[in-house]
């Protein structure tokens, strides 16, 4: 069930609004439960039982690892390897088929596997809490309907962002009703809805048309704007449904970091990723960087570290080689920023506004080959941009792939990459006069973004996929 489906809006969040509201405080981590389960089952009512049994297994692993101390190791890594079976089976097994095939010539057939959705997300989720149990950060939960809970809070289930356990602990012994934030909730809801529907879906359908054909039938201004055009839908999907999650959280008590800030500000790749998904950059530091060695090692090694982490990164986002060489080549980037200290010494504007740019052509050029579906695709799709494709006729004219609202649309996804919307809404909220005022915009706003919801039959979420 999409946050920006009609179902959601207008039967599944009213009713378990309402719902809650009634339910007396004790009841109501059970009807949270109850919904976020039937939430997942809408769509994927197979699969609802290998979430059940990540949160049996992580349950009985951390009750083991605090009980048997030592042991602990050993309950640890068996409870992993549990948890990531699961997801190698479903998103890597028809992956490493494929390259078995490729490698040794072999004819094998690959499994009928649809991969379940938010399994990244969740499996993730669970493991942090295992792992925190085990260094001792966190009390064991022996409420099994409270760790459910973590695990299959539907705001965060299926896209994220990924919570730790520690984050929401208290929240999920104790909230409060608040009417201040059920209102900020609404309003966070608001803003990301409409940054998805709004602007991720009207340049998804100008980033398609051209993606979704030969490279020889278009030419390169025309490359540009395709890639241009997901880089913007990419931001505004993900963290739009970011955005989404995060007020959800709060109209129902609870409190979820952010997970972007303003990312295409950048001036490196290494602040980059300070500014996107933090949830998982954050989960890839803490559990796999830093028990890796981190930065305490000798400079080889440590970008060892750092070419892992991103290799592993651009795994976790899929299984394909193109995901593999995004992740690479974003850890390149990282490796050398690292290396040669560019990052932390002070510029002055002309050098400024050149690594702007440099890191905004590097990541757009890597979204290119997580938008490609094969490969070979994406590394065609990049010559294209650079006019080292072999010449061609194309089969539409630029005109043909945007038109003036979309022109429009697309200037306005380039102003709100800068924090231009957030320092207004944070200065109008200071007065009542303007928070009002704001307000009725907000809920203009809203009614727009469902009228477009309503009307419209092209809604993807990217990291659905994930």
């Amino acid at each position: 069930m999409l946050f920006s489906s009609v179902t959601f809006l207008f039967a599944f969040l009213p009713i378990l609004f309402i719902l809650y509201l009634l339910c007396p405080a004790k009841g109501r981590n059970i009807l949270l439960l109850l919904a976020s389960i039937f939430f997942y089952a809408w769509g994927e009512p197979r699969y609802v039982f290998i979430m059940l049994a990540t949160i049996i297994i992580n349950y009985f692993g951390a009750l083991a690892i605090n009980k048997w101390h030592a042991q602990r190791t050993l309950i640890l890594v068996l409870s992993i390897i549990l948890d990531l079976s699961f997801l190698f089976y479903f998103k890597y097994f028809n992956f490493l088929i494929e390259n078995i095939n490729l490698l040794f010539k072999s004819h094998i057939d690959p499994l009928s596997i649809v991969m379940p959705i938010g399994i990244s997300f969740y499996t993730f989720q669970a493991m942090s809490y295992l792992i925190d149990v085990y260094r001792g950060d966190i009390k064991v939960q022996k409420n099994i309907l409270k760790l459910a809970l973590y695990v299959t809070l539907f705001p965060q289930l299926v896209a994220g962002p990924i919570v730790k356990y520690r984050d929401i602990a208290a929240e999920l012994e104790k909230r409060e009703l608040s009417l201040e934030r059920i209102a900020y909730g609404f309003r966070r809801f608001t803003i990301g809805l409409a940054k998805k529907v709004l602007l991720a879906n009207t340049l998804g359908e100008v980033a398609d048309k051209i993606f979704n054909q030969p490279v020889l039938n278009f030419d390169t201004p025309t490359a540009w704007l395709g890639a241009v055009c997901y880089s913007l839908q990419l931001f505004y999907d993900f963290s739009g449904y970011s955005d989404m999650a995060i007020g959800l959280g709060a109209i129902f008590g609870f409190t979820f970091k952010e997970n972007f800030n303003y990312p295409y500000i950048s001036k490196s790749i290494t602040e980059f990723w300070r500014r996107w998904h933090i949830s998982l950059s954050s989960w890839f530091k803490e559990y796999l960087y830093i028990p890796l060695g981190g930065s305490r090692v000798s400079k080889w090694r440590n970008a060892l570290n750092i070419i892992i982490v991103f290799f592993v990164t651009g795994l976790w986002h899929g299984a394909a080689w193109n995901f593999i060489i995004w992740g690479l080549w974003h850890g390149i980037f990282n490796l050398m920023e690292k290396l040669t200290g560019i990052v932390k010494k002070e510029h002055n504007l002309p050098f400024t506004i050149f690594q702007h740019l440099y890191t905004i052509l590097a990541f757009v050029i890597g979204w290119v080959m997580f938008r490609a579906d094969t490969s070979y695709y994406g590394l065609q799709y990049i010559a294209r941009m650079f006019g080292l494709y072999e010449k061609s006729i194309p089969k539409f004219q630029f005109s043909y792939y945007i038109d003036r609202v979309e022109i429009a649309v697309f200037a306005l996804a380039i102003l709100f990459c800068f924090p231009i919307l957030k320092n207004f809404l944070l200065n109008a909220y200071k007065r009542v006069s303007t928070q009002i005022i704001c307000d009725i915009l907000l809920l203009g706003l809203l009614v727009v973004s469902i009228s477009f919801v309503a009307a419209s039959t092209y809604n993807p979420f990217i990291y659905f996929r994930f």
